[in-house]
């Protein structure tokens, strides 16, 4: 009877991590549409190439070495034979649901972590030049911090994060931070997009070219983002594992609305108009805040952090936009400054955790990523470039990097 159970409990906890898994791969699609209506019409293909090529190489580095270097063990096994692991990544019982699934539902959120990347580089970036640095991002820089975080290594052999009282429930800093400091190397070395700022400094607005794409990428993130916590429970087949799941689902809707809400206003009082940009933002924005810590706040609590957030997010846009920082789909301050603030906000509902652990994990994660990837970025500038020309940019990228249209029937031959 106890093995009947068991087996039960494993189909169902396996399956429960492959639906959450495919959720978190169509935030791919997410992401795609939503680059892709923030960007200009001429660079249209080249920004849907990086997102489905970047979730490609993600899948098979992690497959190769990724892994590994997260959790420990043989990869080259595993790509030969596919088996993967002996259970739980970084656990020391064994595994509840099958190996697989947990390997499956890992390698997405690597995709996720690198499409982060592809939007605040855009109209400008060689494509080749991102994908070698996707390469690198997804099959070591985003491993190693990984493995000091839910891997559970010490950094550097240093200190331990979890002992310091570090916690990140499904990835506000490792995945989202991480991503947008990878981001920001990328964006520094290249510079502002050419027609972005005038001689005296005035920021030029370029206005992206379908923002029907980009609500429906918003809403395919939305959606899937209830993969990306709510699979973070890694269980579903008993009382409390359900309740846990549901209340992940609960706050991380609540977070998402909280932050639209709260951006739409704001750019309302700031811009006299309701901005949809900043409200697409400002949803994200709200996920991203919960994701650190969904499961121990109330309904409310989320919402007001989803808030937060939103608020956030267009203050850090504006800001960054007077620095210089070009940056077509706010990226980088959806995901690494509200993604900072999603781990500050742990301990006011996690006893487990403290405002030090969070600090010195966030820095942690920062350096590491922001320094490797700038090195990264600056070695394929000096040997391939990472900036189309001036003529290429003002072509756009699709004829110059794609050699086809994705609106062909817009242009007048």
């Amino acid at each position: 009877m106890e093995n009947n159970i068991f087996e039960l409990q494993y189909a169902l906890d396996t399956f429960y991590f492959l639906v959450c898994g495919a959720l978190v791969m169509f935030m791919a699609a997410g992401f795609a549409m939503l680059e892709s209506g923030l960007v200009r019409s001429k660079n249209t293909a080249e920004i849907l190439t990086k997102n489905i090529a970047l979730y490609a190489v993600a899948c098979t580095m992690y497959m190769v070495c990724g892994y590994s270097v997260m959790y420990g063990g043989d990869d080259f096994t595993m790509f030969l034979s596919g088996i993967v692991g002996d259970g739980v990544a970084g656990a020391e019982e064994p595994a509840t649901y099958a190996p697989s699934s947990d390997f499956f539902f890992q390698v997405v959120f690597v995709g996720a972590a690198m499409s982060i990347v592809s939007g605040a580089v855009a109209e400008r970036m060689k494509l080749w030049a991102f994908l070698v640095f996707a390469v690198v991002m997804t099959g070591f820089i985003y491993p190693m911090e990984g493995s000091w975080t839910w891997g559970g290594k010490a950094v550097f052999g240093m200190y331990t994060l979890g002992d310091l009282g570090f916690s990140d429930f499904a990835g506000s800093g490792i995945v989202h931070m991480a991503g947008a400091s990878a981001a920001l190397a990328g964006v520094i070395l290249l510079g502002a997009r050419t027609g972005k700022y005038t001689k005296s400094g005035k920021s030029i607005a370029l206005p992206g070219a379908n923002l029907p794409l980009a609500t429906l990428g918003t809403f395919i993130l939305w959606l899937g983002w209830f993969g990306f916590n709510g699979g973070s429970v890694l269980a579903t087949a008993s009382v409390e594992n359900a309740n846990s799941v549901a209340v992940v689902f609960m706050n991380t809707n609540a977070a998402a609305a909280g932050g639209l809400i709260a951006a739409l206003i704001l750019a309302r009082l700031m811009f006299g108009k309701a901005d949809l940009t900043m409200a697409l933002n400002g949803a994200l924005a709200g996920l991203v805040a919960i994701t650190a810590e969904p499961s121990t706040p109330t309904a409310l609590q989320a919402t007001i952090f989803g808030g937060l957030g939103g608020i956030l997010v267009v203050l850090s846009i504006i800001t960054l936009d007077k620095m210089k920082i070009d940056d077509p789909v706010g990226a980088i301050s959806v995901h690494g400054v509200v993604g900072l603030l999603g781990l500050l906000l742990v301990p006011l509902t996690n006893d487990g955790s403290s405002f030090t652990g969070q600090l010195i994990g966030a820095a942690t994660i920062f350096i590491w990523v922001f320094v490797i990837s700038i090195i990264v970025w600056g070695i394929l500038k000096v040997v391939m470039g990472i900036r189309m020309s001036e003529e290429e940019e003002m072509e756009g990228a699709d004829i110059s990097e794609c050699g086809m249209e994705a609106y062909p029937e817009f242009v007048t031959k």
